[in-house]
């Protein structure tokens, strides 16, 4: 995944993210490697925008 956004693409919806998120947990079987971290974290951010959501760093 691509940490610069597709600007030219319509947002995703948050059901759409949601998922994405479902499948990045299966696929990594719970543990998630740093780079499935970055993803994920990424995910979140897109999915807070989506749902109107705010989301605050772990500690």
């Amino acid at each position: 995944m691509s940490p610069y956004p597709n600007t030219s693409a319509a947002p995703r919806t948050a059901s759409e993210v949601n998922e994405q998120i479902r499948t990045l947990w299966q696929r990594a079987g719970g543990l998630l490697s740093p780079e499935d971290e970055t993803e994920y974290q990424l995910l979140l951010v897109e999915w807070a925008a989506a749902s109107g959501t705010s989301v605050r760093p772990a500690a």
